[in-house]
């Protein structure tokens, strides 16, 4: 069975390599199947492509760093009383940041979009990377997700993602 997921796609921010609809709902399903996220109804989420500057200021407002990341994510919970909403989250990419990243780690672009699509996903659900124990087990399972769309294994040219959880 497939799952059913509403995106909400928004782009305040467009390069040559942008994914489109079909590429993003591929790369969210499979990151919500492989850890069991399927709720009755489907589920929800929005994925916004900023410039350097909407990157910038949302990673000052809320992580407190004062340049633009690749990625943020931030879920949505629903407030007490109004029962489960089918809505995760936001996706946020800084499309300057993940252009330039994918050059210089040699990597084409629609496999670094894919990864940042699928870490984001995890982020929503609850997954981090704080602590080395939580980033090894998370990075294994973007590995998987992303060996099962077709891709490379995303952290064998890069240190890490520079992101953390927003709230």
């Amino acid at each position: 069975m497939t799952m059913s997921v509403m995106l909400d796609v928004q782009r305040a921010a467009n390069a040559p390599d942008l994914p489109r609809g079909g590429e993003l709902q591929r790369w969210v399903e499979a990151a919500l199947s492989t850890v069991g996220a399927d709720r009755p109804g489907g589920l929800e989420l929005t994925i916004r492509f900023v410039d350097a500057d909407e990157g910038a200021e949302l990673n000052l407002r809320y992580r407190g760093r004062d340049a633009p990341t690749n990625v943020l994510a931030f879920p949505f919970e629903a407030p007490p009383g109004t029962g489960e909403w089918p809505l995760i989250g936001d996706l946020v990419l800084c499309v300057p940041v993940v252009v330039r990243e994918a050059a210089e780690q040699h990597k084409e672009a629609s496999a670094h979009w894919a990864h940042l699509i699928v870490h984001g996903v995890l982020h929503l659900l609850g997954h981090d990377h704080l602590e080395p124990a939580e980033a090894e087990a998370m990075e294994a399972l973007e590995t998987a997700i992303l060996d099962r769309l077709g891709f490379p294994p995303p952290y064998e040219a890069e240190t890490h993602v520079d992101d953390e959880r927003s709230n």
